[in-house]
């Protein structure tokens, strides 16, 4: 019996064949992080950024200090050299303690999917600003479902299910991109579907999508906050 092009309870593997088998990596610590699944494309592992560069591919002006990178002052973006579309993005954070500032001022950065498509990290803990700006959000379109923030300087983590966009050979959005994502193992979003483009174009302003390549950079942001990063690894997934 086939169901949904799945063969029911068949045990031949020659017409069933066994799922890849994935060794787990083990879970961070606040004192330690994880190390990722076997089939990970291990971004950041605490050592270099040999991995990273300036936003113009030069040589960036982020640093790794104990294990932990950050930018420095007026450093810009950081893009990962290789590219990706859709992936499962495991990206941990630490917002700074003592908190300074509040609002879109506390503890700010952004985690960009194929260069453009924006996860906001922000120090949410007991901090107000508008819902599409929180931790978590698809920033300018889609607030988390709930606030899963722990207090600064604690290391937190998103888990992020992403699947890219397609286009047409005229540039039309045909499918979607989806995001479903984990912060700190809570689900705060639940395979939203994506109405456009997102990040910052200016106050209550959002863009439509325009098409690109089916690949881009993973990117952080440095939005002026010593927000610092560690255990960045992604899992390259069917579109």
């Amino acid at each position: 019996m086939s169901l949904d092009g799945v063969l029911v309870h068949e045990e031949d593997p020659a017409k069933a064949p066994q799922p890849r088998v994935v060794t787990p990596g083990t879970p961070s610590t606040q004192a330690q992080p994880g190390t990722a699944p076997s089939d990970a494309v291990v971004l950041f592992d605490g050592k270099d950024l040999a991995n990273w560069s300036a936003e113009d591919g030069e040589k960036t002006k982020w640093v790794v200090e104990n294990g932990v990178m950050q930018p420095t002052k007026d450093s810009g973006m950081i893009r990962s050299k290789g590219e990706y579309g859709s992936c499962q993005l495991h990206v941990e954070f630490q917002t700074p303690a003592p908190p300074e500032g509040e609002g879109q001022g506390r503890g700010n950065s952004g985690v960009f999917l194929m260069g453009q498509y924006e996860v906001q990290v922000l120090d949410s803990f007991e901090n107000t600003t508008y819902p599409d700006g929180q931790a978590g959000a698809l920033y300018g379109r889609k607030p988390p479902l709930v606030n899963a923030c722990l207090k600064p300087g604690e290391w937190q983590c998103y888990d992020i299910v992403f699947h890219r966009p397609v286009f047409d050979e005229s540039g039309k959005v045909v499918k979607r991109a989806t995001f479903t994502i984990f912060h700190n193992g809570v689900l705060i979003q639940d395979h939203y579907d994506l109405s456009g483009g997102n990040g910052w174009v200016g106050p209550h302003a959002v863009t439509d999508y325009v098409a690109h390549g089916d690949k881009g950079p993973i990117m952080l942001q440095d939005h002026g906050n010593p927000v610092r990063f560690r255990n960045i690894w992604l899992r390259e997934l069917a579109d």
